[in-house]
């Protein structure tokens, strides 16, 4: 852990008015309010907000969110309800109607009543927040983000049902992974698909009966994508960003027990992955009134808080991969495209029409179209046959995140298990720990029951492959004050191994089990784990697979200096693989752009031009125990020749002194913003932060996955929390750049070089702390 990561852990001393002087409220009357509410935002930028009643509480929340974030949540409702168009004009019309096939079309009480009784309350006071503040700025003009100056269009108004229809911004899978998995199987047969997916556990797939896997082609994909991708704007044009590869986005989270900490009270900590941008994805915020108290992350868009504690629990979560989707084919009618075949006869698309509003031109009508199973997302001419997804988004409860709202007032862990039985999305890996001492481990998320089908492919939408039904989630496996002192999870398969896998099918694509290796190889070691042991821990960079690997050059002869210098410097490494470390640069250039690519060919040369990098857990089993794909001599001369490469490569990218080689000079972080400049320069009127140099790799607990092409972060951890449960004043927090969504506020990007840095803020929770470190002071009254 870095020294002033260290600080960050001290006792908060300092005041957050300059000089002791005390800052001066601002004051606003707001319609809707009963009673008078109080935001104080601390000098790190977490707004705690104080009502006297729940209605308020959430109301002044989104008043707050759309103070804080409003040119965000505006692009997030626009985006995800189909409305850019409208005020982006026609190069919108497309990804609009994509967006507008996946929105919650069912029955609305059964979609309120999915998140509990008050959930329609919640987000009705919430959403009324949210236009409260637009009411406010039509009498300050002048407070209007600049990004909507710049752009040209203006902020619209919010319904309740906005929020919960709205799925396509959530986390399902295992869709991109049947087609990937199809085009495989047509290039060189199914079982090459191992070599780009271990499945877990132990499990051999079959081609379903009926279907041609070379007729899947990732065409099928591209409305499905425009529908699930997110918005940018560059040089004045509008272009669409590609959504987040669900293989790759996870999280850590652990909690462990008192008797195995220095403070005798529980730990929990949490840093979830996803991509970076500018404002940052996730809002702290901290929510009182009389029957709650709770402070933690959730997204700007949604009332609540889905990561955090509320004085008696503290909760954190990861993905836990139930399979949550799958691709159908039809037989269309040659004559009819709207009719496909179902069991012995036909059955009609639904066809809905919409129209669809573009800024300065006509209204464009747009047809959506429909099956027994879900969306239809393509439909090939030449050879009949119709794609359609069958997603757990349709269903009710599946708003992403929002039933955070069931759980984030439990105060046991009996009340919090009964709450996750009906999460519904992002399916979750959720760990416990209260003030009594209890910690656990409880994972949610609507889990299909297939009948006759694993889910891995695509399969004929005749009738044949149906889901039945859903599990109870009580069904589900959990952990309650196990014997190890702990519970960890990283996305890693942690079904029990008595669990009936083949019985209940949740899913066989799981992340690569290196982070959650790494995370328990240290709480193994550790019986007196403090807060900063947690916060180092969040930031551990060291790689088990360049472990693992570089192990096996010890006894290689390399025949030539450049291999021999570039076998030196991997195995004299320690494989920590932080932003200054030569080595690191080598290993990861050696395994993304060499090592893996070469195993491709070779192991699967058929699929080449479809694999672009094999599964690193497969890759490093077969290099320890050649004999599935290659024999020792085969591993010897791929190892020694890809390394040569790497070497070389690396020189050319760092120079030719390689003590000067840097990780953090290739790798880098952006947090890219919409509008900004994809990190062009450091112009001042830039949106974007960064870029930062990054250490640090996908399979290290400090994530960081990156593109081939040019070494940028594409997720990671921006977002990282670390509880004293019981002494809550003492939990840290970052949130990377910021907490603001307004460029102009220092707290726009005041976090970014802390997180860079590895350092840490307080997460305040006690009013008395709170009070001594006041940035700004913001009163509410009813109007």
């Amino acid at each position: 852990m870095t020294a002033a990561a260290l600080v960050a852990l001290l006792p908060v001393t300092a005041s957050g008015a300059a000089d002791g002087e005390e800052r001066t409220a601002t004051t606003i009357t707001l319609p809707g309010l009963s009673e008078e509410v109080e935001i104080l935002v601390d000098e790190w930028g977490i707004p705690h907000i104080f009502a006297a009643n729940t209605d308020d509480l959430y109301l002044a929340q989104g008043f707050n969110a759309a103070r804080d974030r409003l040119f965000q949540i505006d692009l997030w409702r626009k985006r995800g309800l189909g409305e850019l168009a409208a005020d982006l004009g026609p190069d919108y019309v497309e990804q609009d109607t994509a967006a507008r096939l996946f929105l919650y079309r069912g029955d609305m009480e059964a979609e309120w009543a999915s998140y509990g009784p008050d959930a329609e309350r919640t987000v009705t006071a919430f959403v009324a927040g949210i236009n409260a503040y637009l009411g406010w700025l039509e009498e300050n003009p002048e407070q209007l983000p600049p990004e909507f100056v710049e752009l040209g269009y203006g902020p619209s108004r919010w319904e309740p049902e906005d929020v919960v229809r709205i799925r396509s911004h959530g986390l399902t899978r295992n869709l991109t992974s049947e087609v990937a998995r199809a085009r495989v199987a047509c290039a060189a047969g199914i079982e090459a698909d191992s070599v780009r997916r271990g499945l877990e556990p132990d499990w051999t797939t079959e081609v379903p009966e009926g279907l041609d896997p070379c007729a899947v082609g990732d065409e099928v994909l591209d409305t499905f994508r425009l529908a699930t991708s997110g918005v940018a704007f560059a040089d004045g044009e509008v272009r669409v960003l590609e959504a987040e590869d669900p293989t790759v986005v996870g999280s850590n989270n652990w909690a462990i027990a008192p008797e195995r900490t220095s403070t005798g009270r529980p730990i929990l900590a949490n840093d979830p992955h996803r991509a970076y941008s500018a404002p940052a994805l996730r809002y702290v915020t901290h929510l009182s009134a009389p029957g709650l108290d709770v402070i933690g992350a959730g997204e700007p868009s949604l009332p609540g808080v889905s990561i955090g504690h509320n004085g008696t629990a503290a909760f954190g979560l990861t993905i836990f991969s139930i399979d949550q989707e799958d691709l159908y084919v039809y037989e269309l009618d040659p004559s009819d495209h709207d009719r496909y075949r179902y069991g012995d006869g036909w059955e009609r698309v639904e066809v809905e029409e919409q129209r669809v509003e573009v800024a300065g031109g006509d209204v464009v009508p747009v047809e959506l179209r429909y099956t027994r199973h879900g969306p239809l997302i393509h439909i090939d001419e030449d050879r009949n046959l119709g794609y359609a997804v069958r997603t757990a988004w349709s269903e009710p409860g599946m708003s992403p995140y929002l039933g955070s709202l069931a759980y984030q007032g439990a105060r046991s862990f009996d009340e919090f298990e009964e709450a996750m039985r009906t999460w519904g999305a992002p399916t979750e890996n959720q760990v416990y720990a209260d003030v009594t001492g209890e910690i656990g481990w409880v994972p949610g998320g609507l889990a299909p029951e297939r009948s006759g089908y694993d889910g891995l492919l695509p399969v004929p939408g005749d009738g044949r492959y149906e889901w039945t039904g859903f599990h109870d989630g009580a069904e589900l496996p959990r952990s309650r004050n196990p014997a190890e002192g702990y519970v960890a999870t990283a996305n890693e398969m942690n079904l029990p191994p008595d669990f009936p896998h083949e019985q209940y099918g949740l899913g066989y694509e799981w992340t690569n089990p290196f982070r959650f290796q790494r995370i328990t190889e240290v709480l193994n070691q550790d019986t007196d784990h403090g807060l900063a042991d947690s916060a180092a821990l969040q930031l551990d960079q060291l790689s088990l697979p360049a472990r693992r690997i570089t192990a096996l050059l010890s006894g290689l002869e390399p025949g030539d200096a450049a291999t021999s210098r570039a076998r030196d410097l991997l195995t004299g490494w320690d494989h920590v693989e932080t932003a200054d470390s030569g080595p690191a640069a080598l290993f990861e250039v050696w395994l993304s752009r060499h090592l893996g690519p070469a195993f491709v060919r070779l192991a699967v040369p058929e699929a080449a031009d479809v694999i672009e990098q094999p599964d690193t857990l497969v890759l490093v089993e077969e290099l320890e125990n050649p004999g599935r794909w290659l024999d020792h001599e085969e591993r010897d001369e791929l190892l020694l020749t890809t390394l040569r490469a790497a070497y070389r490569e690396t020189g050319d990218l760092l120079g030719g002194n390689d003590r000067r080689w840097e990780w953090g000079r290739l790798q880098h972080t952006l947090f890219a913003h919409p509008a900004g400049r994809g990190g062009a320069g450091a112009d001042p009127a830039d949106l974007d932060v960064g870029p930062f140099p990054r250490g640090g790799s996908k399979d290290t607990v400090n994530q960081s996955s990156y593109r081939t092409s040019d070494f940028r972060q594409t997720n990671g951890p921006s977002f990282r929390m670390v509880l004293d449960v019981g002494e809550w004043d003492r939990s840290l927090v970052i949130n990377g750049p910021g907490q603001s969504g307004d460029p102009s506020s220092r707290h726009y990007r005041d976090h970014a070089e802390r997180w860079r840095d590895g350092e840490f803020v307080p997460l305040l929770y006690s009013r008395a702390e709170i009070e001594r470190h006041v940035g700004e002071r913001i009163v509410l009254l009813p109007g």
